[in-house]
């Protein structure tokens, strides 16, 4: 017991001690410890950006090159970003039909959206874009549809109309109607501009700007009982209701007009 009580007297008993308890923590730590949570994601960010690979290889690589390069029958999709992918393949405009017109129409989708969420994964991974938009980014929450009608009108009523019916483009193309458009859709065609729209980033139209143009989208297509505004004829604009007012509002005057000089000549003769 005297030897043993010397040793722990020795001047370097507490540094070994010390030692000796840390590697005992350390190694009950790295033992018992969960795995770190940014390891499991990237792990399954892994796996979806792989599962992606596969599916891009199979239905896009034959027209946008097998590293997303592009080629001579589809752009580049280096840089387009997931929300890109998000829109084209969740509207059904990719994969493009065979036999393609002035731009790809909207069609059945082909793929589910977690097949979405792996090929926009996997475009994303072969150069920055923009990501897709989260609900609170679209969202009604705090929306200003007013603020949003203005935006619209400003930015966006020369091609799609005033109400978002869509119109024609020159060339055979055309502006889509946005009613039925699911708000995420119309957020990510502001992001990326789409065929023939131009993009519009959050230098242009802040986050909260395409917010309120979403919810005006919503408030003038949405479920109505009735019209405030009376008989739209499908909200086509001024062009068709001032034909319309032409053709049958002048077209009843000159009738009305041609019947009573008849009745005024006939009854002079009489």
């Amino acid at each position: 017991m005297k030897k043993l009580s010397a040793r722990r007297r020795h001047p370097l008993a507490a540094v070994v001690v010390l030692l000796l308890a840390l590697a005992a923590t350390g190694g009950l730590y790295a033992a018992f410890a969960p795995a770190s949570k940014a390891q499991a994601d990237d792990s399954a960010q892994s796996l979806t950006i792989k599962e992606g690979k596969k599916l891009y290889e199979v239905g896009c690589a034959s027209c946008h090159g097998t590293g997303g390069q592009g080629s001579s029958d589809g752009p580049s999709l280096v840089g387009v970003g997931a929300a890109a992918v998000d829109f084209q393949v969740g509207t059904g405009r990719m994969p493009a039909a065979t036999s393609q017109g002035a731009q790809v129409p909207r069609k059945k989708v082909v793929y589910n959206q977690t097949q979405i969420d792996q090929l926009a994964a996997y475009i994303a991974s072969l150069g920055a874009g923009p990501s897709v938009p989260t609900k609170d980014q679209y969202g009604p929450d705090g929306a200003d549809i007013a603020k949003g009608g203005e935006l619209f009108r400003t930015n966006c009523a020369q091609c799609h109309n005033f109400v978002g019916k869509g119109g024609a483009l020159t060339k055979g193309k055309y502006a889509p109607d946005l009613s039925g458009v699911a708000p995420k859709h119309i957020y990510e065609a502001m992001q990326t501009g789409p065929q023939n729209m131009p993009s519009f980033p959050d230098t242009t139209l802040s986050s909260k700007n395409k917010k309120d143009i979403i919810a005006y989208l919503n408030a003038v297509n949405g479920d109505k009982t009735e019209n405030p505004g009376g008989l739209s004829l499908g909200g086509l604009g001024p062009v068709s209701e001032g034909l319309f007012g032409w053709i049958f509002g002048l077209g009843a005057l000159i009738a009305v007009a041609v019947w009573v000089a008849a009745r005024t000549a006939k009854a002079k003769k009489s």
